[in-house]
């Protein structure tokens, strides 16, 4: 008898295949049948007619790593269909964790990925684990909605083994090196499914320094892979220099991404591993994108394994009067901040106090790699917001740009903000689309979706919780790119289901997942495609010390299985965790 019967529903099996209609059996969390029509018994039957049946959805860019601790359900990425995460990206995260160093760890999480640090500190047991095994033994106890998997970050690694010198950028001894490539070798044979490090001097803690790992000579990154080819398993994942352009405001990048390229050609070829990286389009050299895919190409061609990691949709910061905004820092605003929404916005309206917020200087606040400094993004970015409202459009034309609607009502920008960010009792939220919108369309996300050598990532699910809510992008992408898009071509549904399935589970050797084939895990999705859809974004006070973060929910998905148990029932999580750790 099978546990579970899906019937009759459109089969996309993550193969690239065409959709069949298909029945699946599930029994002992595996794939038991699939056949046109399945006669077995069941315990449970799932009607799946006018639906299609996908594998669960793999994301290889998140940042769980300190949300692990506190939140067994893992939204946003349990709502959108996900079965499997990969976090430990970026070079950050919480282990290797000397005893008492809690504080550098939180610090350039917080800088970097934009996760609260009261959050962290009430919400991550310190202490209870030093080096990565003992990580991976304590998240081995947790019991989960999905799998998680992790790797080991290079920041971490560097103050562990080098303290004071790692976190000040300083070089490496041999001994450190030596010490530093053992700890990888012994974190990847405990389970963890990859390595990680961060090159470009955007990523900053706290204090605005760059964070660990960032100038990295070639011989200590070279090290590394050694150890991952003594070790036999991993993947490295890097953001390299230069991704988002020359970043001259910061002091410029150490490096460019031709050399970054040249270098992880090396790395593959030392750790014998596949490499996997952040790709997308930057102001300062539009093209560049188109010259990476064409070097790596090269690359592939002469026996290394370079994956650039590609989004579905643009990298967009999102502003909303309970989150960051350009009046954040205002000397007015500032003192009235504190106040619960309602009374907030009261006081905002009243006309006096709009007026001196407006006109008034801003604050600073003291340490140059705080999220309180986006105001000054905003400030910048103002005449290029785009309204979110519902459906999001997110390839907006530029007559929906703020500075076009300020002038149509007679406005300053600033003036348009203030109004937009008090407005519809503070729910309304506006995006800056930036990298891969540069001009203007999808076409670059499109063709860079559809080289053979890319892999679709860059969530970043559980960071950034009050600026990206790129999390969604599972669900994104396949209403979108399959079914919404009129400012251009779309892409099959059986393409974008297989690139965020079976290729994701390829990369990182998740050789039991990723597809609809017998004998494989019973992570799946059973969704009413044409009912998908994505809600209201909501600012929620569910973080531990009261954090807040943007989510997202989603509607159309009927039924989502992580081994074989049913985690979601029509959009709503059934308390299941069937979720593990799961190692290499």
């Amino acid at each position: 008898m099978l546990d579970v019967l899906i019937k009759g529903g459109s089969l996309i099996d993550g193969l690239g295949g065409d959709a069949r209609r298909a029945d699946l059996g599930i029994k002992d969390g595996r794939i038991a049948e699939i056949a046109s029509a399945i006669s077995t018994p069941a315990k449970e039957t799932v009607d799946a007619t006018g639906a299609i049946v996908t594998p669960g959805f793999i994301d290889v860019h998140t940042h769980y790593d300190g949300q692990v601790c506190w939140d067994d359900q893992l939204d946003p990425s349990a709502g959108h269909g996900v079965t499997t995460v990969v976090m430990g990206n970026c070079g950050v995260g919480f282990a290797p964790s000397p005893p008492g160093g809690e504080l550098e760890l939180i610090e350039v999480m917080e800088g970097v990925e934009d996760i609260p640090g009261t959050a962290l500190y009430e919400g991550v047991p310190w202490g209870a684990w030093e080096s990565f095994p003992e990580y991976m033994d304590y998240l081995d106890t947790r019991r989960y909605a999905l799998d998680i998997s992790a790797q080991i970050p290079h920041a971490a690694l560097r103050n562990y083994v080098m303290g004071e010198r790692g976190r000040a950028n300083d070089p490496a001894t041999p001994e450190d090196m030596s010490k530093m490539a053992a700890l990888v070798e012994d974190a990847l044979k405990a389970g963890a499914i990859g390595f990680s490090t961060s090159r470009t001097i955007g990523h900053r803690t706290m204090s605005g320094d760059p964070i660990p790992g960032t100038y990295a000579a070639d011989e200590e990154v070279l090290e590394l892979a050694a150890a991952m080819r003594r070790a036999g398993r991993g993947v490295f994942e890097l953001i390299p220099g230069g991704t988002v352009g020359d970043l001259a405001v910061l002091g410029w990048e150490h490096t460019t991404l031709e050399q970054e390229v040249a270098l992880m050609d090396k790395v593959s070829h030392v750790s014998q591993r596949p490499v996997t990286f952040t790709l997308v389009q930057n102001a300062d050299h539009r093209s560049a994108w188109r010259d990476v895919l064409s070097q790596i190409e090269q690359c592939n061609a002469n026996g290394a394994r370079l994956y650039p990691q590609v989004a579905s949709r643009p990298i967009g910061l999102v502003t909303n009067i309970q989150t960051y905004h350009m009046f954040q820092r205002r000397e007015t605003y500032m003192k009235l901040a504190h106040l619960p929404l309602p009374e907030r916005l009261a006081e905002m309206r009243k006309p006096d106090v709009r007026s001196a917020i407006l006109a008034d200087r801003d604050i600073s606040s003291g340490k140059a790699g705080m999220m309180a400094n986006a105001n000054t993004i905003f400030r910048r970015a103002a005449p290029n917001l785009y309204e979110l409202d519902l459906p999001i459009d997110y390839e907006p034309t530029s007559d929906k740009r703020f500075g076009e609607r300020a002038k149509a009502t007679g406005q300053t920008v600033e003036e348009f903000m203030y109004d937009f960010l008090i407005g519809n009792d503070g729910r309304n939220f506006a995006i800056q689309l930036g990298a891969n919108y540069y001009n203007g369309n999808f076409d670059v996300i499109r063709e860079m979706l559809l080289h053979p050598d890319t892999i679709t990532g860059l969530s970043d699910a559980g960071a950034h919780v009050n600026l990206i809510f790129d999390g969604v992008a599972p669900t994104y992408q396949m209403i979108h790119w399959a079914r919404d898009r009129t400012r251009g071509e779309g892409l099959p549904l059986e393409f974008i289901i297989a690139k965020q399935t079976k290729r994701n589970a390829d990369l990182y050797g998740m050789n039991d997942r990723g597809s609809l084939e017998v004998g494989k895990r019973a992570d799946i999705n059973v969704i009413d495609f044409e009912r998908l859809s994505l809600g209201e974004l909501e600012v929620r006070s569910d973080l531990p010390a009261g954090g807040t973060r943007i989510l997202q929910p989603a509607s159309g998905y009927l039924a989502t299985f992580v081994n074989g148990v049913q985690t979601r029932k029509d959009d709503l999580d059934t308390g299941a965790r069937p979720g593990r750790l799961m190692r290499s």
